[in-house]
């Protein structure tokens, strides 16, 4: 079982970090969370083959999280070489996230008909919605024999209808929160997990400024409490993505991780950059990071 993650930014464009996504493999098993800018170059950085993606899953309707999708859904099938290739499986909590994806092909029309024509294909870009109402706790959404994808209710509001999913295998498992606040609903998708994907703010950057700007405190979460809530659940690797402000210096890093240590965190911290790529369990995968990122990480 691996991890990578797919893009490490936020709405504000950066030159380094595609839009929020990670990528869960096990076996032949690939699973996509989320589709930011720049999704399927990452994938392909990552030597994802399109077509070969098991499915796709939407945390929230949050543009950031939602921009590279059709590009995700129209490369899965112009690379589809057998003319066969099933319709993407999308999962989705119900309501604005789902409807976004009922949608998502509208306007491509033009577009997919000239594709077909000059190639003779007989299929079109397919979608396997399967949209979910948020559960109280825990509650499976997808499985592929014994690799299992459960959704948890996070808190990012105003943003309603947000998740976060947990990957168990038997090698191991890994929780992503998406975007949300520290908060109970996190720590019970992630209870026992190995890795625990989470998106992270400096709250102190933002100190001082006018309203105008400190509004995005209000849902996301503090490295500190990040650094807190995950000493009291006890996993032993975190990794931070998603990051506020963009931590472009060996000092930005180490902010992180000062912020983290603060909290009362002592497991492996690290401050991903896009297509970092971890084990996970009892996989046999090191550790993979670009080789410009040299600021303490554990």
């Amino acid at each position: 079982m691996s991890l990578t993650i797919t893009g490490t930014g936020c709405p504000i464009p950066d030159a380094n970090r595609a839009g929020p996504g990670a990528l869960v493999r096990y076996d032949d098993i690939t699973l996509q969370f989320d589709a930011g800018r720049s999704t399927v170059q990452r994938l392909a950085g990552a030597d994802v083959w399109i077509p070969d993606l098991s499915a796709v899953f939407i945390t929230h309707h949050h543009s950031d999280h939602l921009t590279g999708l059709a590009d995700v859904v129209l490369t899965h099938w112009v690379m589809d070489r057998t003319d066969a290739a099933p319709p993407l499986p999308i999962i989705a909590p119900a309501g604005p996230s789902s409807k976004y994806v009922s949608t998502l092909l509208d306007g491509w029309e033009d577009d997919i008909e000239v594709r077909a024509a000059h190639a003779r294909r007989d299929t079109r870009p397919g979608i396997e919605l399967t949209a979910f109402e948020i559960p109280d706790s825990p509650t499976e959404v997808w499985r592929d024999g014994n690799v299992v994808v459960s959704a948890g209710q996070v808190r990012h509001e105003p943003c309603p209808n947000s998740v976060g999913y947990r990957v168990d295998t038997p090698d191991g498992s890994v929780a992503i929160t998406g975007d949300t606040r520290v908060c109970d609903e996190v720590a019970e998708l992630a209870e026992g997990v190995d890795v625990l994907v989470y998106e992270a703010m400096r709250f102190a950057f933002y100190d001082g400024m006018p309203p105008h700007r400190t509004f995005v405190r209000d849902y996301h979460a503090d490295t500190f409490l990040i650094g807190k809530q995950a000493a009291e659940l006890g996993v032993p690797k975190l990794v931070l993505t998603h990051m506020i402000p963009p931590p472009n210096t060996d000092e930005d890093r180490q902010g992180f991780v000062d912020d983290i240590r603060e909290g009362g965190y002592r497991g492996e911290v690290v401050v991903a950059d896009d297509l970092y790529t971890t084990a996970v369990g009892e996989g046999e995968l090191a550790d993979v990071r670009p080789v410009d990122q040299n600021a303490e990480q554990g």
